[in-house]
Order: C-alpha cells, then sequence, then structure tokens
C-alpha cells in the first residue's frame, strides 16, 4: 500500500516557502520607482514639493498636469527640453548633465542651456570656480550655503547612479535644482535691467530732464 504523502510540515519548516526569499538592494541596481517628498524646506516659509521617478511616462505625467495648470497643453519631458523658445535651461558643469541627459535619450538644445559658472561670477572670493551653493548663497539667501549639510559628500555620491534614492539625496537633488532656477532667473532678470539701462544711457535718454508727472 503506497502512503499518502502528508499534508503536516516538518517543524520549522515554512509553509510558503517564497517567504524566506529576503529583497536585498545590490548597490548600483537600478529600479522603477517613484516617490514624492512634500514640504521640502527652502528659505523663509517656502517649500518643495518633488517627485522622483525612474518612470519616463510617469515624469511625462507630472510636466503636463504642470503644464495645464498653466493653461497650456499637455507636453512630454523631450518636448519641453526641445522647446525652441519658452525654455531656457541652466546648470554648474553642464558637460556631465549633458551625458546624464544622454543615457535617457534626453537632450537640451545647446544654444538654450547656460553654463552659470561662466556666465556669472561671485565678485571678490578669488575662486577659480563659484559652486552653485557659492551662488545661491549670495544671490537668493544665506541659507543655501548649507545645502549638503544633510547628504555625505563622499559615501553618498556612490548612491547617485542607483533607483531608488534615500530621501536625502533626493531633496537634496530637488533644492539643488530649485536653487539653480532661482539663481539664473535672478542673474538674468538683473542683467537685463543693466543691458536695458545701458541702452538708455548710450541713447542720451538721460539727457532729458526727469519730469515724474
Amino acid at each position: 500500500m503506497v502512503e499518502e504523502p502528508s499534508a503536516k510540515r516538518h517543524q520549522g519548516e515554512p509553509s510558503d516557502k517564497s517567504s524566506n526569499i529576503v529583497d536585498v538592494h545590490v548597490p548600483g541596481e537600478k529600479r522603477k520607482c517613484t516617490k514624492t517628498l512634500r514640504g521640502v524646506e527652502l528659505h523663509g516659509k517656502e517649500t518643495l514639493e518633488i517627485v522622483c521617478t525612474s518612470e519616463p511616462d510617469k515624469a511625462d505625467e507630472v510636466i503636463s498636469r504642470l503644464w495645464r495648470k498653466l493653461g497650456g497643453m499637455p507636453k512630454r519631458v523631450n518636448e519641453l527640453l526641445q522647446h525652441e523658445t519658452l525654455f531656457t535651461f541652466a546648470g554648474f558643469s553642464i558637460e556631465s548633465d549633458k551625458e546624464k541627459l544622454k543615457l535617457s535619450g534626453l537632450e537640451i538644445k545647446p544654444n538654450k542651456f547656460i553654463n552659470i559658472q561662466r556666465k556669472w561670477r561671485v565678485p571678490y572670493t578669488g575662486k577659480e570656480y563659484d559652486s552653485l551653493t557659492d551662488v545661491a548663497a549670495n544671490v537668493i539667501h544665506p541659507f543655501y550655503k548649507g545645502m549638503k549639510k544633510n547628504i555625505n559628500t563622499q559615501e553618498d555620491y556612490k548612491l547617485w547612479g542607483t533607483s531608488p534614492l534615500p530621501d536625502n539625496l533626493i531633496e537634496y537633488a530637488g533644492v539643488d535644482a530649485y536653487a539653480t532656477y532661482k539663481s539664473w532667473s535672478m542673474i538674468d532678470y538683473i542683467t537685463d535691467g543693466s543691458e536695458f539701462a545701458k541702452e538708455r544711457e548710450d541713447a542720451k535718454f538721460y539727457d532729458h530732464p526727469y519730469c515724474p508727472f
């Protein structure tokens, strides 16, 4: 007589062997991931909402949602990067940024990508190159001098290629992006005003008596 297999388990044997599998995060491994951080502190009372994603479709979804709020038609990330007139992008050491974008199949038009390090300097520092923290702390607010206080610049650097990123690096990347945008926006605005004033000076506009009424 053949004995039927017993439904009983040996002591200590799990009922579902898959529960023994541990999901190990291998350094350098990339995974699909989307994470949102809200209330990330900036200077004053301003805060950021940061959406960090490794999925192109999710990035397109977020961009389209923001674009609709501005009253425009939905846009994909690559459409924004390649737009002829509406957008100018700025960064520091942008050659490495270009390489990273190409790895994702993205590219910014060369004439629309500003390297702030070549366009503006913090006066009287004597430094060969200014960092973003130098520029943002001088142009926006001293708060940005401490942008890197929550990251280990040596150890965390090794994690930039991983997905998902830890929260402290997502937060840093978001503040970095905002500080870059805000710095160049203010520099560009002030520079335009200075150039406009120079044009008036050259046209001898100020030779006319000032009359406020």
